[in-house]
């Protein structure tokens, strides 16, 4: 790999509800509204719910990872957020100057935690296989399949967009911290330190 050294304990920096499979492996897969189960062949797979916050999660997570070139989104879109479409508008268009992912047809799908070159990582080190809408297991599976049969290099060092840190809070226990600039507060509202 060039002289790259990957420790795989310091990937996917911004937790959540995904699993981890090979981190070699060049497939994401992210999962809408779906009750699918990819192999653990891939890199690693989880839900996406939201068009702000689960996306920048994604974006944070893919990024630390270069082996990982293809995204694979699939099942049905969340209603209202439509959280598939923006990712994949996300992808395309990047946001505008106040944050609006460009084109994106969710409810609030406002980029506030990853800057512009986190996004310009994104768009570059993968492609996304557009299965939106698509909840069939055969078809998925045999899209993962031929994705990781494809011959890919290294999208070079891992970019880390996000460093975590924790913070407590004084007026509960839980002290999740999502990254140096914000954290979530008691009723896990998003809140930006200063």
């Amino acid at each position: 790999m060039d002289g790259i050294e990957i420790n795989p304990e310091s990937l996917y920096p911004w937790g959540g509800d995904f699993f981890k499979g090979n981190y070699q492996k060049n497939v994401a897969v992210v999962l809408l509204n779906s009750t699918y189960i990819p192999s653990m062949e891939v890199a690693l797979y989880g839900k996406l719910k939201t068009e702000n916050i689960g996306i920048e999660k994604i974006i944070a997570n893919v990024i630390s990872n270069p082996f990982i070139r293809f995204l694979v989104l699939c099942g049905n879109d969340i209603r209202g957020h439509r959280s598939g479409k923006s990712l994949v508008c996300l992808h395309r268009n990047g946001i505008d100057e106040n944050n609006r992912i460009i084109g994106a047809p969710g409810a609030i799908p406002y980029i506030e935690n990853i800057d512009n070159e986190a996004i310009m990582r994104f768009q570059q080190q993968v492609e996304i296989i557009d299965l939106i809408d698509v909840d069939d297991e055969k078809i998925i599976s045999t899209s993962i399949k031929d994705t990781l049969e494809k011959e890919t290099v290294v999208f070079g060092a891992p970019f880390i967009a996000i460093r975590l840190v924790r913070e407590a809070s004084k007026s509960v226990d839980d002290t999740r911290a999502l990254h140096s600039r914000i954290t979530l507060s008691y009723l896990g509202k998003v809140s930006k330190r200063g």
